[in-house]
C-alpha cells in the first residue's frame, strides 16, 4: 500500500492528522507542489490547537525539461541539489534568522525512499501575517525587502555554508555550462571567468539567498516596513551584491533602475550597517561597504552573462543591465 502524502506528514509531525488543502502552486519544470495544510492533534506534548502548514511535496524521481527548453542531466542534477541544500538550510541554518529577516520556520522533514524526493513541512507565513504577494513594488516595499536582505546578509556574515552551495545563486557560472556555451562569442564570454573570480575573490562573503525575486517575498499589511522570504534552494557563499542587484533586476525598469541606483545602494548599505551593529561582529563596516559598492555592476554583469545564453530576448536584458555590464568589460579592458 502506497503512503498518501496526509500519511507521511501525519507521520513526520507526529500530528493526529492532517487535512491538506489546495496546492499553492507547482515548482519550477513541475518537480512537484507546495501545499497548505492543517495539522491536528497535539504533537511532542505541545498545544492540541490546530496548526497552519506549508508543505513543499519534491519528486525527482525524472528528468524534465523547463518551459524555456532547457533540460538534460545537469539541470537535473541541480535540481536535486537545490533541493538537498533547501532542506538543509531550514535545518542547520534558519534558526539563526531573527524577525528582522523573518523565513519560514521548520516542523519536519523527510527524505523519501529510493531518493525520489523531499517532503518539507513549514510553518505558514500567512498565518504569521505575511500573507500578500506583489508581483512589483513601490519605494516602501522595494526599501522593505532591501532591509530583510541586508539583515540576512548581517546575519551570515563570514559563514562558510557548510551543506549549502559553495557559491548561491542558481546562475552560478560553475553550474551553468550549457548557458555558457550557447553564450555568444564575444567579450562577455570572454570576461565570465574573471567576473565570477572577482565576485568570488571577495573579501566580505555570507549568504546570499540566490533567488531574491520579489515572487519570493511575503508582505504584511499589518507591519509594511517588514517582509518574510522564502524559497531557498540556491542559498550559499557569495557577495551580498548578487542578491540585490538580482532584486532590483526583478521589479524595476531599465530607467527606474538607472534613476534609483545610489539612493538604492544607500538603503541597503544604511541597513548593513545598522545590522551589522546590533550583532555580534567584529568587521570593518566601512571597507564591507567600499568593496561591496564596486562589485555591484560585476554582480550585474554576471546575471547578464547568465541571461544571455539562457534567454537572450528576456526583458532584464535591457538598456540600464547592458550599460552597466558594458562598464564592467570596460574596466576589465575586454569591451
Amino acid at each position: 500500500m502506497v503512503d498518501t502524502l496526509s500519511d507521511i506528514v501525519r507521520r513526520m509531525t507526529g500530528a493526529q492528522s492532517v487535512q491538506l488543502g489546495k496546492p499553492i502552486q507547482s515548482l519550477w519544470s513541475g518537480y512537484g507542489v507546495i501545499q497548505r495544510a492543517v495539522l491536528q492533534g497535539p504533537r511532542d506534548g505541545g498545544s492540541d490547537e490546530p496548526t497552519a502548514v506549508v508543505i513543499k511535496h519534491i519528486d525527482v524521481s525524472q528528468a524534465r525539461s523547463n518551459r524555456r527548453g532547457w533540460g538534460g542531466d545537469a539541470s537535473h542534477l541541480r535540481k536535486v541539489r537545490s533541493y538537498e541544500v533547501e532542506q538543509t538550510f531550514y535545518e542547520r541554518y534558519s534558526g539563526q534568522c531573527d524577525p528582522s529577516c523573518q523565513v519560514p520556520g521548520l516542523i519536519a522533514a523527510h527524505e523519501k525512499a529510493n531518493e525520489s524526493g523531499w517532503v518539507i513541512v513549514l510553518t505558514d507565513l500567512d498565518a504569521q501575517g505575511f500573507d500578500r504577494r506583489k508581483n512589483d513594488l513601490d519605494q516602501r516595499g522595494l526599501r522593505a525587502c532591501l532591509t530583510w536582505l541586508a539583515n540576512f546578509h548581517a546575519t551570515f556574515l563570514g559563514s562558510s555554508a557548510s551543506g549549502l552551495w559553495p557559491m548561491g545563486t542558481y546562475w552560478h557560472l560553475d553550474t551553468r555550462p550549457d548557458e555558457l556555451a550557447a553564450l555568444p562569442s564575444g567579450p562577455l564570454k570572454r570576461s565570465a571567468a574573471e567576473i565570477d573570480r572577482r565576485l568570488n575573490a571577495a573579501t566580505f562573503q555570507t549568504l546570499v539567498h540566490g533567488d531574491a525575486k520579489v515572487a519570493n517575498f511575503c508582505f504584511s499589511d499589518r507591519d509594511r516596513d517588514r517582509v518574510a522570504a522564502v524559497d531557498f534552494q540556491y542559498v550559499g557563499r557569495g557577495c551580498g551584491m548578487k542578491d540585490v542587484a538580482y532584486l532590483i533586476s526583478s521589479c524595476l525598469t531599465a530607467d527606474e533602475a538607472a534613476s534609483q541606483e545610489e539612493a538604492l545602494l544607500n538603503i541597503y548599505f544604511e541597513a548593513l550597517r545598522d545590522a551589522i551593529a546590533v550583532r555580534p561582529i567584529e568587521i570593518d563596516v566601512a571597507e564591507l561597504e567600499r568593496e561591496w559598492r564596486a562589485l555591484y555592476p560585476f554582480a550585474w554583469a554576471d546575471f547578464c552573462r547568465f541571461l544571455a545564453g539562457w534567454s537572450p530576448d528576456h526583458w532584464k536584458l535591457n538598456a540600464y543591465s547592458d550599460r552597466i555590464t558594458q562598464s564592467v568589460l570596460k574596466h576589465l579592458g575586454h569591451s
